[in-house]
């Protein structure tokens, strides 16, 4: 243990986390600001003007993640960093635009926003994956997108409201905020080193995946990749909902301070992933690694299922129940980024990487997330938010907890029968 963990390791360690937490939070205040503002003087086609930049922007992303799993599963070493920075240039010049064309003329500039953002989790992450520390680095990295986005939206309604920025340049703003932060965690992770020997032996190696083995990797694990993805699709939707419109829900049950209230709901649900995702770090031993994900999934969706059925009897109240409730959708969904996939390649010693993994399920995620998005704004049925949240909770929970047990007696199948 000590020859693990001398000087230089810890150095390395915090080095690596401090660029893959403020790189990825950084990401989210060219994505999420606008959410903070209600644009409700704005109507285009009969629609409220905030359901479309989301819907539009999640088109743009959408697409990227589809883009992603050729481009992010095919990414040298070499072209990291700068495909890197294109990309967040690409995303901050289009909210320039946003607030420079006026409304609705602007609408197509949220999309090409929304198009390179869908990239970087894959870029951000080659840099740390393949290593004895994926974990802790991992979720240094996931913890950041579970408060980022309530950051964010915190400094984007202070823009509002307390120094009286439009709706329209407050995304670009809050961008211009968060730049200095941008670049020391691009200088950071640059200056990562690859892994090494000790890290190769205990993960196997990372490796550009081209078509051939994409297939190739496709057709050893189909079923499983399928329910996988099924479950990741469900925790995508939901945490989309929730992340996209905990205003409209903070409003609807009267809550005050509402700036406030967006960043501090997550610290708790942050502490607490990354103190259980982060020792996983200790179990060496990656069969085991891989098949306690399946634990904590299972997990996750029971405490969902079981806190939603206490808010719906009024047992509890709205703030505690928006709290657990986050903390059983993200300790599976920062499993899957940080543990899950990178345990799977490392158990079944297939020279590969996540970002093939982690993009096909990000596009059926966030194909779902549209989907469900377009049926809760353009059907003729009316819900209000906490209703709506709390049916798709009840939704999400009963799938997870099925598609986790089956997953798991699928892959204990497949481990006994040594078919890899």
């Amino acid at each position: 243990m000590q020859k693990k963990y001398n000087k230089e390791e810890l150095l390395f360690l915090a080095k690596a986390s401090l660029a893959v937490f403020v790189t990825y939070l950084s990401m989210y205040a060219f994505r999420k600001p606008f959410t903070a503002a209600k644009f409700s003087n704005i109507m285009l086609w009969g629609i409220d003007y905030k359901i479309l930049l989301i819907i539009t922007q999640l088109i743009g992303y959408t697409l990227s993640k589809y883009l992603g799993i050729k481009i992010i599963s095919e990414l040298s070493a070499s072209k990291r960093t700068a495909t890197l920075i294109i990309l967040m240039a690409i995303s901050w010049i289009s909210l320039l635009f946003f607030g420079i064309v006026p409304a609705p003329y602007n609408l197509p500039f949220i999309f090409l926003n929304g198009m390179p953002l869908g990239m970087i989790w894959g870029v951000v992450f080659s840099y740390i994956e393949g290593r004895r520390h994926t974990e802790l680095l991992g979720v240094a990295m996931a913890s950041s997108f579970i408060i980022s986005s309530g950051i964010v939206k915190g400094v984007g309604s202070f823009l509002l409201i307390s120094m009286n920025v439009s709706e329209m340049w407050m995304p670009f703003l809050t961008g211009l905020i968060f730049l200095p932060i941008l670049f020391l965690g691009v200088y950071l992770l640059h200056s990562i080193p690859p892994p090494n020997e000790s890290d190769r032996l205990a993960r196997t190696e990372r490796l550009p995946m081209g078509p051939k083995e994409r297939k190739m990797f496709f057709s050893h694990f189909a079923p499983g990749i399928i329910m996988s993805v099924a479950i990741y699709v469900f925790l995508t939707v939901f945490r989309d909902l929730r992340d996209n419109f905990a205003v409209e829900f903070w409003d609807s049950i009267g809550m005050k301070n509402v700036p406030t209230m967006l960043v501090f709901s997550e610290l708790p649900i942050a502490i607490l992933v990354i103190i259980i995702i982060g020792s996983m770090i200790f179990i060496k031993n990656n069969k085991a690694g891989f098949f306690i994900n399946f634990l904590i999934v299972f997990i996750g969706g029971l405490l969902l299922l079981i806190s939603t059925l206490l808010f719906s009897q009024q047992l509890i109240s709205p703030t505690l129940w928006m709290i657990i409730v986050g903390f059983s959708m993200y300790l599976p969904y920062i499993a899957f980024h940080a543990l899950f996939f990178e345990r799977w390649i490392a158990y079944f010693k297939i020279k590969s990487n996540i970002g093939f993994l982690m993009y096909v399920a990000d596009a059926a995620g966030y194909l779902g997330s549209t989907v469900v998005l377009l049926f809760k704004n353009f059907n003729n049925t009316t819900y209000s938010w906490v209703t709506f949240f709390t049916f798709t909770a009840f939704i999400t929970s009963i799938f997870i907890i099925i598609l986790s047990v089956t997953n798991y007696i699928y892959f204990k199948k497949l481990d006994k029968l040594k078919l890899i």
